[in-house]
């Protein structure tokens, strides 16, 4: 399949967590679990619903006039939390291939042509933490959209159910301390985003590895 190069490439992003240079603010209470709202978050199973609901346009197969890969690390009390394969992508339709990668996840793409539109321009196709923009528009998507499409809950004090003060959210661009609004992080190629709830890992993610 054409995308599985690409998935090698990106394959060992989920050990980005070990290899991080930046160091983690010490002393931080475990989050809670809240009643609502806690991990796993699994991908939505209306993906182009979500896909429209995040303000972008579902195709009936990739746009590579602009490719970009950016990162997102999860880390929930030093684990992390996994980033599903297939958030804006219908794989029921079938025009959408997919296949088995060596750990036993499933990976989903290599898009032909489907007769409906069947994916985003911004999805996942493995859960490596890799979020792909493939999309004819020169322009970078936004975090806040990808967690729309996820069904994820994301603002400056809450992920998911899990909410400051009860539980500490912190957020890194790179490695360094982000305190703007999340949402409207861009996803231009190669950055490295990290969302840490609760007590950090003794590492903060500033680049993941690309081959």
């Amino acid at each position: 399949m054409r995308w599985s190069k690409a998935f090698a490439a990106v394959a060992v992003a989920a050990l980005a967590l070990v290899g991080a240079s930046a160091s983690a603010a010490p002393t931080v209470s475990p989050a809670p679990t809240p009643e609502t709202g806690a991990v796993p978050w699994r991908a939505p199973a209306d993906a182009l619903r979500r896909t429209r609901l995040a303000g972008l346009t579902p195709e009936r197969h990739e746009f590579f006039q602009y490719h970009v890969h950016a990162h997102l690390d999860i880390v929930l009390n030093g684990r992390a939390v996994r980033v599903p394969s297939a958030i804006g992508i219908n794989i029921h339709d079938p025009g959408v291939k997919s296949g088995q990668l060596p750990d036993g996840t499933m990976a989903y793409g290599s898009i032909d042509l489907c007769d409906q539109p069947c994916i985003s321009p911004l999805h996942t196709h493995d859960d490596t933490g890799v979020l792909h923009t493939e999309s004819k528009h020169n322009s970078p998507n936004r975090l806040g959209q990808f967690f729309t499409e996820w069904a994820v809950n994301l603002s400056a004090r809450c992920v998911g159910g899990y909410c400051a003060p009860k539980a500490a959210i912190a957020f890194y661009v790179d490695g360094q301390a982000y305190h703007g609004d999340p949402r409207a992080i861009q996803l231009t190629n190669l950055k490295e985003i990290a969302i840490v709830i609760g007590t950090p890992p003794k590492k903060i993610p500033s680049t993941f590895p690309t081959g």
